[in-house]
This record gives C-alpha cells, structure tokens and sequence, in this order.
C-alpha cells in the first residue's frame, strides 16, 4: 500500500510537472504568435513608403539632358555658334585654324570615315543597279540642279543675299548621310543593304562630284585656287580615306579597338566636326558678311520647303519607277535627298578656306542636316506601317494569281 501510494505520488508529480512544461510551452507560443502578430502589424508600415516627390528642377534637368544625347550635334552646332558670336578672334586667330581646323580636324574626321566605309557593299550593286542610280543621280542632279535654279530665280528679285543663296547651291551639292539614312531606314522597315551601299557609294562618289557641281555651278572664285583646291582635297579627304581603308582591309586590331570604343570615336568625330564649324563662323563673325538676320530666317523657311518638295517629287518617281518595292521606295525616299554635314563642312571648308563667307556657305547645310532628322523621324512609324501594308497586298495579288493559274490547269486537264 505505502509502495502504491508513493508510486501514484510520483505519478502525480510527474504529471504536475508536464502540465506546467506544456503549459509554459503554450504561453511561450502564444507570446511567439503574438509576437509575430506584432511583427507583422509592423511590416506594412516598411512595405509602403511614402513615396519620394523629384524636384521641379531635377526633372527639368533630366529633360535637358535627354534632349543633348538625343540631338548631341545639334546642341553642339549651336553652342558652337553661340561661341563663335561671343568671342570671333579665339577661333579665327589664336586657336591656328588653318592648321587645327583645315588639316587636324579634317584628317581625323576622314580617316574614320575610311574606317567605317563598308566598300565590300559595292559588290551588291548589280542586284538593284536601276534603283541605285536613281538614288545617285537625284541625290546630287535633281537636287542640285534644282536649288541652283531656286536660289538663282531669288537672287534676281532680291529677296536672299547672294552668299546664303550660294551656300544654299553648295550644300545641295554634298552627298547623303551615313549613319542617319542606314538608322532610319532600318526603324522604317526599308532597305538596309541599299541603305548601306548607297551611303558608302555616295559618300566615295562626293569626293570628286561635289567639287565638280559646285565648280559648274558658282564657278572658279577669285579666292578659289582650282589647283590648289584639289590639291587639299587629296591630302586632306581622298588620302585619309584611303588610309582608313587599308586599316579596315589590312589591320584586324585597328579595326576591333575602333568597334570596341566605337560610341566614343563616334564623339570625337562629332567633337571634331563641331570645332571646324566653330572656327569658320568665327571666321565669318570677325569679317562680317552681306546676309542680314531677316536672310537667315528666310533661308531656313526655304530649306524646309525644299526639303519637303524633294521627299514628295522623289516619292511619286519612285511609286512609278518601283510600285512592287516598297522597302526600296522607303529607304529612296530618305537616300535621294539627305545630306551629310560630316562630309560636307570638311569638303566646303576645304574649298573655301580663304573665302570670309565661309561661314554663311555651310550654314545652309546645317539647317538641312536637323530637318532631315526631325522629318524622319516623324515619318519612320507611318512609312513602317507602309511596308506592312503593301507586303500584305502583294502576298494577297501573288496567292490569288496562284489560285488563278491553278484552276486554269485544272480546267485544261479536264477538258
């Protein structure tokens, strides 16, 4: 009984002391539960901030900022200018154009543009040779021959001055762009391989045709030495570009540290371009020219009216000339009227270095070079939809004349 007694004792105590372990054990859980009850009472709090407001300033910096990379040219062209009003002498004197400008710059320019000229393009000519010619020959004759006509009819009434009126002459004379035509044409849906060949067939063909045109249509220039013209010319474009060239053909290492730091040889080259352009209107800005303010705002006017003209003349010609290519009329439209201002100001510079009107000669140019972007770039979207259009339709024509021919031999079987 006492053995009994002491065991169920034991028992009892043992129980007592589970009851209280599970006990403290819930209490221990409900203190965790309610601990993370609290936690996560807590955590919404840290999940929703309150959201950060920007600053007026800072978003109208952000916008400036995307406008400069967007059109870094453009806002160098025109600080550049802005420069060169400020202050003419530092870039007319003191910083030695003639030998910074007219041969550093210039050769720097053409021995990158020796380096992306795809050549071996040239080899695809023959497979649309009817619509490569087109290109050319609108590009600097129609285009050329018109505005010469244009400026010489308002030269007559007096309503432009004869220096703007020329450099109007000289900048229609220029070939295409490169890399504008080649980008827009691919975000358009055209023709890329066109695209490419005629860039780099027009921009070897201006070398030698832009001198030309522009010799035939102003004449030699009592400051224009014709021997010496071409003589700069080699040296400071045809030369350049031939070195440029070979390294492409010949020097695989040249070639892969220009593509690795392709973005940063791009600015250089723009930095290059910009500080020729600002040392020639400091040039025209310390000489003074004939051309008024009223002059300049006029010919910006007829810039953009030319342009348009062209792009609707070249578009009707090619609606004719090749109804069943529309990738080849879309990267036409842009390849027979752009101009390029990274050939152009070097060729003009080099031509009219000793003229004070040099200034005035690339400015129409200039003008030209950031409509071209902003026209199309406006119209990249529609000529798109065009080319999805006019795909869908002939494939829509050729599998309807199929079924035609099919039931035609059916027929003939049958009978």
């Amino acid at each position: 009984m006492g053995e009994n007694q002491d065991n169920k004792t034991s028992v009892d105590e043992k129980e007592g002391v589970m009851a209280t372990d599970s006990n403290s054990a819930i209490c221990e859980k409900k203190d965790l539960e309610s601990g993370e009850d609290k936690d996560d009472k807590k955590e919404p709090e840290n999940e929703d901030p309150q959201p950060t407001t920007v600053p007026c300033y800072m978003k109208f910096l952000n916008c400036i900022l995307n406008f400069y990379f967007s059109n870094s040219l453009l806002c160098l062209v025109a600080m550049a200018i802005l420069l060169a009003y400020a202050y003419p002498p530092l870039g007319a004197e003191y910083l030695q154009p003639k030998i910074t400008a007219t041969w550093i710059a210039v050769i720097f320019i053409f021995v990158l543009s020796g380096l992306g000229l795809k050549t071996e393009e040239f080899k695809n000519a023959l497979k649309s040779l009817k619509f490569n010619i087109y290109v050319q020959i609108f590009n600097f004759g129609v285009v050329s021959g018109t505005v010469f006509g244009f400026t010489r009819l308002m030269k007559s009434v007096n309503a432009l001055s004869d220096s703007l009126a020329d450099g109007m002459v000289i900048g229609s004379c220029v070939p295409l762009t490169i890399n504008m035509v080649i980008v827009l044409t691919t975000s358009s849906k055209g023709n890329e391989a066109a695209a490419i060949f005629n860039a780099a067939c027009g921009n070897m063909l201006g070398i030698f045709v832009t001198p030309a045109l522009i010799l035939l249509y102003l004449g030699i220039d009592a400051s224009v030495d014709i021997g010496n013209v071409f003589l700069k010319l080699a040296l400071r474009v045809v030369l350049p570009i031939a070195v440029g060239q070979i390294l492409q053909k010949y020097s695989p290492p040249v070639v892969q540290f220009v593509k690795k730091y392709k973005k940063r040889f791009k600015q250089f080259q723009e930095y290059a371009l910009t500080y020729i352009i600002y040392t020639v209107f400091c040039k025209t800005f310390k000489n003074g020219s004939d051309s008024s303010t009223g002059d300049a705002f006029l010919m910006i006017a007829l810039q953009g009216l030319l342009l348009l003209t062209f792009m609707a003349i070249s578009w009707i010609c090619m609606t004719f000339l090749f109804p069943d290519h529309p990738r080849l009329r879309v990267m036409g439209l842009f390849g027979s009227t752009h101009k390029s201002v990274a050939m152009g100001v070097p060729l003009i510079n080099a031509i009219y270095e000793s003229n004070t009107n040099v200034g005035l000669y690339t400015l129409p140019l200039l003008v030209w070079h950031p409509m071209q972007l902003v026209i199309g770039s406006f119209l990249a979207p529609k000529l798109a939809a065009f080319v999805d259009r006019e795909e869908e339709r002939m494939k829509h024509v050729q599998n309807n004349s199929t079924q035609i021919e099919a039931n035609f031999d059916t027929e003939n079987g049958d009978s």
